[in-house]
């Protein structure tokens, strides 16, 4: 198994001076390993890049023991819990479930105080034509309709 203590010295000494920080390390009994990591400002896939080639070459999974390895920034792919995480994702893709159980993915256009404005694109055949064409329509939602929303992560 690894050591938590020797890959949090390890991942600590790769975010030195970098104005990031380690939030948490998870390390399951069949060597499966989560990082989060954060900052006061953005943390890019670069970031979790570096962090996770420091890992890679401090634990050479071909000498010692193999595992699996996660890093992300913290709060990454989680339900948005508060407006704020809407207002600071306004327009970026999110995926949305409703209480009545459909899924949308778009991209935020706008939050409010009670909701919040969804572009999607969807297939539409107009009258005339053969093929459906692609058209984006904006949703309007309330927070109260939704079991959850989170960001849509690309790579």
């Amino acid at each position: 198994m690894i050591d938590k203590q020797q890959l949090a010295q390890v991942i600590n000494e790769a975010l030195a001076g970098t104005g990031l920080f380690l939030v948490e390390v998870k390390v399951s009994s069949d060597n499966v390993i989560d990082v989060a990591i954060d900052s006061m400002g953005d943390v890019t896939i670069d970031d979790c890049v570096m962090v996770n080639d420091k890992v890679l070459a401090a634990f050479d999974r071909d000498k010692g023991e193999d595992y699996e390895l996660t890093v992300g920034s913290y709060g990454i792919g989680e339900p948005f819990k508060v407006r704020q995480h809407y207002l600071k994702n306004v327009g970026g893709p999110v995926e949305v479930l409703t209480k009545a159980g459909v899924k949308l993915k778009g991209t935020l256009k706008d939050a409010g105080d009670n909701g919040f404005t969804l572009t999607v694109t969807q297939k539409v055949k107009s009258e005339g034509k053969k093929r459906p064409e692609l058209v984006e329509t904006d949703m309007s939602l309330a927070y109260d309709e939704i079991k959850y929303t989170k960001n849509i992560i690309t790579v």
